[in-house]
């Protein structure tokens, strides 16, 4: 069953949500052919983003009556499965950028806030847009810090209020599109204040570098080497929502965490695509697809594919603000379906394949590789998952924050 076909069943592929979709579509040919090109110099897509550019596909989650495209979190989540399904590696630097537009867009609307506090987003939100829409103005969302197996605790960016804005000090690992943002967007505290504030470091202030070097098994193309900020003087304009609005999203609106799996599953269609066209022979090969072992690891695959996706498409038909407790298990539970399940597709499409799968630029390849680096990826990372699936309902009355 294709993404379509599935979406329609589920009920979550509306016509307009199909439309972003084949508009996404329209650029796969040429993404996929960049693909390896980015993972072998270890270099930024730079070419995607410029056809993202020219698609509007930056302002996908900015509503239409800003100049954006209007999609909701679901019609992200589609969108970007089309992409991970021919370049995982862009999918997961487009998830960065996106995620500050929804985290801005639709689930701050769903937050309880005072009428001073809903104005004062409304009027950041609107610059913030109309960077994005008006000069392609790209974010990033750099959270990591590698002090805590969260995202919503453990920081020690911290900002210091002073006239007009803030000076803020702290370091970010793990900082996708770090040499191509042009604002980074980071969590960060301010003493004596338990609220987690959201500020925009601009890529080009003064105590802003990036260091390191980013050499890692997959996921070449992110560019995720670490920011450092030091005494780095913020706008209080870039303060994009209010103090405190952070802390409420992660705890209602949990399923902001799971962006990234959603690059995963279109990586897991890409894994069959070419594991496919691998037994058909397709290409000018001759077809190995009577071979009984190599029919049976394609039947595994299959239904790795249909139940990781089945689960996605489910959460993603419950997603909201304040889910119940058994919808935030499905939501960790689709995590390690998905990220774990793209590590295990992509190695039996290597044994397969045999030994071709295993030379660059192969597809598989390279899928293999990135498939690996997904359950380390925090928040949600597969532990962190595992954990909490591992003591849920297992000991009554405990407090159980779903983030």
């Amino acid at each position: 069953m294709t993404l379509a076909e599935m979406a329609h069943a589920d009920g979550i592929l509306t016509p307009e949500r199909a439309e972003l979709v084949e508009r996404m579509r329209a650029l796969s040919p040429a993404i996929a052919e960049r693909s390896s090109m980015y993972d072998s110099e270890t270099r930024f897509p730079t070419e995607n983003w410029d056809d993202f550019k020219e698609a509007g596909l930056l302002a996908l989650c900015i509503p239409k009556d800003a100049g954006g495209l209007g999609a909701d979190f679901v019609g992200y989540a589609l969108v970007a499965e089309e992409l991970g399904r021919n370049c995982t590696a862009t999918a997961l630097t487009f998830n960065m950028h996106i995620a500050t537009t929804l985290l801005t867009g639709q689930i701050a609307d769903d937050m309880d806030m005072s009428d001073e506090d809903r104005a004062l987003l409304h009027a950041r939100r609107s610059v913030l847009r109309a960077g994005v829409v008006d000069n392609h103005t790209i974010h990033s969302q750099p959270f990591s810090e590698g002090v805590s197996a969260g995202a919503t605790s453990g920081f020690g960016t911290r900002a210091v209020p002073v006239d007009g804005g803030y000076r803020v000090t702290g370091r970010k690992i793990f900082a996708s599109l770090s040499g191509a943002a042009n604002i980074h967007n980071v969590v960060c505290m301010v003493e004596g204040d338990e609220r987690v504030r959201l500020l925009g470091i601009p890529a080009d202030g003064e105590g802003v570098r990036i260091e390191g070097e980013w050499d890692p098994l997959g996921m070449r193309a992110t560019d995720s080497r670490n920011l450092v900020m030091e005494d780095v003087f913020v706008p209080e304009g870039h303060e994009w929502i209010p103090p405190g609005l952070f802390d409420q999203a992660a705890e209602r609106w949990p399923y902001f965490y799971m962006t990234l799996s959603f690059a995963y599953l279109g990586l897991m269609g890409g894994v069959m695509d070419a594991t496919s066209s691998y037994l058909i022979g397709d290409g000018g090969s001759s077809a190995r697809r009577d071979h009984p072992i190599k029919q049976q690891g394609w039947a595994e695959m299959n239904l790795q594919y249909e139940q990781a996706q089945a689960l996605c498409y489910r959460v993603l038909g419950e997603a909201g603000v304040d889910p119940s407790p058994a919808a935030v298990r499905r939501a960790w539970a689709s995590m390690v379906s998905t990220m774990e399940g793209a590590a295990s597709m992509a190695s039996t499409a290597v044994r397969i394949c045999g030994g071709r799968a295993m030379l660059r630029p192969s597809r598989l390849e390279q899928y293999y590789r990135d498939a690996r680096c997904g359950a380390t990826m925090l928040p949600w990372s597969v532990e962190v998952c595992l954990q909490r699936l591992g003591t849920a309902d297992l000991y009554p009355g405990a407090s159980e924050l779903p983030a």
